[in-house]
This record gives C-alpha cells, structure tokens and sequence, in this order.
C-alpha cells in the first residue's frame, strides 16, 4: 500500500503526466502496427507457409475478433490488479506474438501468435481511456486522449505501405522482428514513468450493460460502421469509378492519412469549444462527404479533396467519443472504454461484411450511399438522445483522479 501511494504521490500536483501519455501512445502505436501489417504481407506470408492468401488473411480477422471479446471483459478479468502491471503485461504480449509470427513454421502457430496480439490490443487500448483520465487533469483529458489516438492514426498510415516496403527488402518474418521494437521501448517507458493505480472499481457484466444502453454507444457503432464500409471499398471505387491510376490512389490514401493525423491533433481544441455540436457535426460532415462521393466521384481531383476531407473528419471521431466517456462515465471508464475498442473492432467486421453484400449488389455507390444513412442516424441520435458534459478548460484548476486518490 505504502509503495502505491509512493507512486501515486508524484501526481499529487496538478501537473499532468504526460511523459506516461507518451509512453502509452507508443504502446498503442506498436500495437496497430502489428494488427495491420499483414494486410501488406499477406501473399509472401501465404508462399511461405505453403497456404491461400484467404487462409493468410485470417490473421487480421483472429486478431480482431479476439480484440473484441477482450476489450469486453478485460475491466472485469483484471479487477483486483494495479493498472501499472496490467499495461506492462499486454505490452509483453505484443513483443511475444510479434516473435511468434516472424518465427512461425506453420499456419497454426501464427493464428497462435496473432491471438495474443488481440488479448493485447483489446486490453490495452480499452484502458486507454480510463488510464488517461488518471495521469492527467480533467482539463488536458481531451489532449491525452489526442496524443493516444494521434499515435493510432500513424500507425494506421504507416503500417501497409513500411511493411510492404520492409518486406520486399528484408523479408516479412524479419518485418514482424523489427515490429515488436516499438513495444519493447515502450515497455521499458512504461516501466519507468507509468505509477502505480489501483483498480478504480469493480467492474461486472451488468455495468457493461449499462453502458452499453446509452444511446452514445449506439451512435458510435453506427459511426465507425459507416467509416469502414466506406473506407474498405475506397480502393475499389477510386480504380473503377474515379478512375485513378495506382498511383493517384497511393496519393488519395496518403492524403486521407495526413488529414486524419491533422484531425485528430486538432480534436482537443475543437472538443474543448464544444463537445455536442463535435460529436454531431462530425458525422453529418461525413455522412455529407459520403453522398458526394456518390454523386461527383467520378472526378479523380475532386474525390481525392473529398477523401481528405473524409480523413480529417474521422480524425475527430475516436478522440471526441474518448472524451464522451470520459465525462459521461467516469465512474465506469474501463468498461465503457472496452466498449468503445469492442464496438470499433466490430465495426471492422460489420462495415466490410456489409459493405460486401451492397457492394456485390449496388456496387462502390451503394456501399457509400448505406455509409452515409449509418452516419445521418448517429447524428440524430446524438441531438436527440446523448447526453453531454461539459468538457473542462485548461483554465480551471483541476487535479487528475490519480491524485484524489491519494486524500481519499
């Protein structure tokens, strides 16, 4: 006990610690990039194992579906265990599966190594949230949750086109040796600045439940649904409709990667002006964007633009629904934030295999169209039924939750 409010006590100021921001934003950002890089690997994994690239392929979805289940009942599997050693752990387990993979002799051990690397995902990203809001101020929680995010959206950018890269010049195992660096520094980072933090409260199925009914929950399913519809068949529909050479596709994709990273940077700000009309205004934006498409995508310049657009939009996404929960429960943060990682990794799933079946039927148009009506319902239900918190200024002299703890 002596040696947590030890730890604890460095935060007694009102001071945010962001050297842990930092450390946690390179663990997710580690994270990401293992759960995307096959996507670039897949055919010379596939040769080299002597499998389809179907059968290949099935390493992302382990990796998500476990993730899912995970970031679901990790808050209450983990109850009784001080934060600090639970981040740690997951960090390892990034390393573990990294190595795993790289050394893989068949198709079963791989699956193997990728399913650690979902417990990881869904563990540790489903308490950033709840971490966040214990290192820092209730005033800066909208930057953290930036910096955390920031580093998903670089992750996301760089993972495809460095492993396809890499894996040209020194082979796809030797791609998955060189990922698991990132989580070995942050492992030690986080070894260094992260404190000690006792369970906050003990989660149970019923409090997901609870969090679960609230409308802003549905609203993000809908959101990010409509975000990977639109996105899983963007390349199809940029070569068929627009157009667009490889290349011009290479540019619209690398431009909706800058623009996501500019949005989510600038989130915290935007959040800090007003939460409600962000979190309603954002998907309008894009259920907008995405009707446009439809109609004027046939123009390569005009589609890139609105592609970007696209990316900065989403950019504000994962960040104002952070946010969301971090005023709206914070009695319930680790829960609700494994809901959050629970409902994106499901959106992964739905918005492609849905987006197949319009696709199949009504092409890129129609999948864009369903995209835009997803995104249109979230921002109905959000001035209809979410509720929403002021988001605290910078100004306010506010101390961290972690530092409370100590005086309680």
């Amino acid at each position: 006990m002596s040696s947590c409010i030890a730890a604890d006590a460095s935060l007694s100021s009102a001071k945010p610690a962001w050297r842990a921001v930092y450390a946690l934003a390179l663990g997710v950002f580690g994270l990401i990039v293992a759960e995307f890089l096959p996507a670039s690997l897949l055919t010379p994994m596939a040769s080299s194992l002597g499998v389809s690239e179907g059968m290949a392929g099935q390493a992302v979805t382990a990796t998500a579906l476990v993730a899912l289940v995970t970031g679901l009942l990790i808050a209450t599997a983990t109850r009784n265990i001080d934060r600090r050693w639970v981040l740690m752990f997951f960090s390892i387990l990034q390393i573990v599966s990294s190595l795993m993979v790289a050394f893989a002799d068949s198709l079963a051990f791989l699956l193997l190594g990728r399913l650690l690397l979902g417990i990881a995902i869904g563990g540790f990203w489903a308490m950033s949230t709840a971490t966040a809001m214990r290192l820092v101020p209730a005033a800066h929680v909208p930057k953290a949750l930036a910096i955390i995010f920031s580093a998903v959206s670089v992750a996301t950018v760089v993972a495809a086109p460095l492993g396809s890269y890499l894996g040209e010049l020194i082979g796809w195992r030797n791609v998955f040796i060189l990922c698991a660096i990132p989580s070995l520094l942050a492992l030690l980072w986080q070894l260094w600045v992260l404190p000690s933090m006792r369970p906050e409260s003990v989660g149970t199925f019923s409090t997901l439940f609870r969090v679960l009914r609230r409308p802003g929950m549905l609203a993000t399913i809908l959101i990010f649904s409509g975000h990977f519809a639109f996105f899983t068949y963007l390349r199809p529909f940029l070569e068929t409709v627009a157009q667009a050479s490889i290349e011009g596709v290479s540019l619209i994709l690398l431009g909706f990667g800058v623009a996501n990273f500019i949005g989510t940077s600038v989130a915290s700000y935007l959040l800090s002006r007003s939460l409600r009309l962000t979190l309603a205004l954002v998907p309008l934006m894009m259920s907008v964007l995405a009707l446009l498409m439809v109609t004027f995508g046939h123009l390569t310049v005009l589609a890139g633009l609105l592609v970007a657009l696209w990316g900065f939009a989403f950019g504000l996404v994962p960040v104002a629904w952070s946010t969301w929960l971090a005023t709206t429960v914070p009695d319930e943060a680790e829960s609700a934030g494994g809901l959050l990682v629970a409902s994106i990794q499901l959106a992964i799933s739905a918005g492609a295999a849905g987006g197949g079946a319009v696709f199949d039927l009504h092409g890129a148009s129609g999948v864009f169209t369903g995209s835009g009506l997803l995104l249109l319902s979230a921002m109905v239900i959000v001035f209809a039924a979410v509720r929403v918190k002021p988001v605290a200024r910078a100004d306010q002299p506010v101390t961290g939750r972690l530092s409370r703890e100590i005086d309680n």
